[in-house]
Formats: structure tokens, sequence, C-alpha cells
């Protein structure tokens, strides 16, 4: 009895300690904070109000905007309730779609109607992007991952 209560110990523990809270967890990773003004000039270069509606922005007169169709963005009510689920709800709009909407309306044959940016935005895009649209939602609090100097290039002449 006692070896049997030692080995489901020892596997509990394992199972808790083995999970990886890292940079490469979602709960443990984040890009570098960017800035809010760059990343609603982002916004609106992709013209991401022709399918959403974020408080307090209108869409542009030359943007081609669809009246009948919106995903709303932005609060506390909303299926994004951690930066993980906000960076990849950008950077993969087919992972998980929005509820409430008519699903032909936001997907073709599970793939989301949302254009994927990855290879059309730049890096610093996106972070300031993710930046901006972190400030107009209630995120679960996280701890933002670490990004120090290495200083690879002192007493390079």
């Amino acid at each position: 009895m006692k070896h049997l209560l030692f080995c489901l110990f020892a596997i509990v523990a394992v199972g808790l300690f083995s999970c990886d809270l890292g940079p490469k967890s979602p709960k443990g990773f984040s890009l570098p904070e960017g800035n809010i003004d760059e990343g609603k000039l982002v916004f609106l270069k992709y013209q991401c109000l022709a399918c959403h509606v974020l408080e307090g922005l209108e869409p542009q007169p030359e943007q081609d905007n669809n009246p009948k169709f919106s995903v709303f963005l932005g609060g506390k009510n909303t299926e994004v309730k951690t930066y993980a689920d906000l960076l990849t709800s950008v950077i993969n709009p087919s992972h998980k779609f929005a509820k409430g909407y008519m699903l032909d309306s936001i997907q073709t044959e599970g793939v989301s109607n949302m254009t994927v940016y990855n290879d059309v935005m730049t890096v610093t895009e996106l972070v300031n992007l993710v930046t901006f649209l972190q400030s107009n939602y209630e995120l679960i609090p996280f701890k933002r991952s670490d990004y120090p100097y290495y200083g690879y290039n002192e007493g390079v002449k």
C-alpha cells in the first residue's frame, strides 16, 4: 500500500512540475510592449474596421466596410480572456471562431474569412497592433516576458 501511494504521489508530482509556464507556453509568452498609437495606425492601415467594430473608432470613408456584418472587438464580455487568446486571434484567425455569428458569415470550410496578415504585416506592426487591441480589452492579468538587452554588439567598433 505504501508503494502504491508513493507511486501515485510521484506521478502527480511529475505531472504538476512538468507543466511548463516558460516562454514557449501560451500562458508565459508575450510580445515586447508596443506602442498603442502606432497600433491604432496599423489597425486603420489594414482596414480592420471593414469587418470589426471597436468602440471609439469609425470606418474611414474610403474603406470598403460591410454594414451587414461586424465582429465586435474589445470590452469584457468577449471570448478573448487572455493575452494568448488575443495574440492567437490575430496570427491564426481560424484557431477559434467568434460566437454569436452565423458560421457561414465568418468562415468557409473551417477557414476564417479574416485575412491572415502573417506574411503582410511586419513584426513591429504586429507588436503595436496587439498592444493597441490589448488596451481595448479587459484581459486576465499576466506577467509580460522579459526581454533584456544582451549586449552582443558591445566592444564592436
